[in-house]
């Protein structure tokens, strides 16, 4: 063998073997609650894709495209305004009702949205979850995410709004990312609940629709929560968007700042999002079988 062909032959990468490849364990959740929010920031590559697949699949092939976004809350208003506006002439105080609507409604529909995607995102990625690993919570989670750009979307009808009112903003603005958070927090913790279930319990699915008309009619959307008395009010506050939109209207409206009722739909909130997510990973080792 020539000096060259000796040469060539020491530039031949080696194969790895079984030994020198780094093993992987997967292990099941530990204790009572393992929430495991290490894995998810660990495939967080994967996250950001899920979200972005699913804003582009959501208007692909759509002769509007994104403006759904805009239309449907647009349309949702038009008739909320006639209707208890107009008709059943529901008191918004000094707040014209299409802003006090409109104010309730984008953090709503996005609220919506949210879940009614979550609830079904394990049963339609079913293929990607039984062929390899990845942390499961991520699927709902993006679906979740995801209405975000729906949600800045629609914003622009409100901020038209706002302007075509001459509506002045207060300092409470500052506040207003706290309270996006908090729907946030409250879509996914529903999302966890709701996709853990439809996967091995097809009824949610015909279930989530009807579930979230109940609950339009539950939050103070269409009405102010001043309509009930004060001991209602704390009871009533049980529905985590309660605080949600009471708290959204605050800050971009100035209304009166419902400060107990928040407190009460934020814990709400938390406690939905730790049980939602804890009982997600348990039923994780499930899914691939079920599914």
């Amino acid at each position: 063998m020539s000096m060259i062909d000796s040469q060539q032959a020491t530039q031949i990468p080696k194969v790895p073997t079984e030994s020198s490849r780094p093993t992987i364990v997967i292990e099941p959740s530990k204790g009572l609650i393992s929430l495991r929010l290490g894995d998810l920031w660990e495939y967080r590559e994967l996250f950001f894709f899920l979200i972005w697949r699913d804003v582009k699949v959501r208007y692909k092939q759509t002769v509007l495209g994104a403006s759904w976004a805009i239309i449907q809350p647009v349309v949702q208003l038009v008739i909320f305004s006639i209707i208890f506006g107009r008709l059943a002439q529901i008191d918004s105080g000094d707040i014209p009702y299409p802003l006090f609507s409109i104010a309730g409604l984008l953090p709503w529909q996005y609220f919506s949205g949210a879940i009614s995607q979550s609830a079904n995102s394990l049963v339609n990625n079913a293929a990607m979850v039984r062929k390899v690993y990845f942390p499961r919570a991520t699927v709902p989670a993006s679906s979740a995410m995801a209405g975000l750009v729906d949600f800045s979307l629609a914003f622009i009808v409100l901020i038209g709004l706002m302007l075509w009112y001459r509506w002045s903003i207060t300092l409470n603005v500052i506040v207003l990312p706290l309270f996006i958070a908090l729907a946030m927090i409250t879509a996914l913790g529903v999302g966890f609940w709701l996709s853990a279930l439809n996967a091995q319990y097809r009824d949610i699915r015909h279930a989530t629709p009807f579930l979230v008309q109940v609950w339009l009619f539950a939050t103070p959307i269409v009405y102010p929560s001043d309509l009930l008395s004060e001991g209602w009010r704390l009871v009533y506050a049980l529905n985590p968007m309660v605080g949600v939109v009471e708290g959204f209207r605050w800050a971009l409206l100035g209304t009166n700042p419902p400060s107990t009722m928040i407190l009460i739909s934020a814990t709400v909130s938390i406690l939905l999002f730790i049980t939602g997510l804890a009982y997600f990973q348990s039923m994780e080792r499930k899914f691939a079988d079920v599914i």
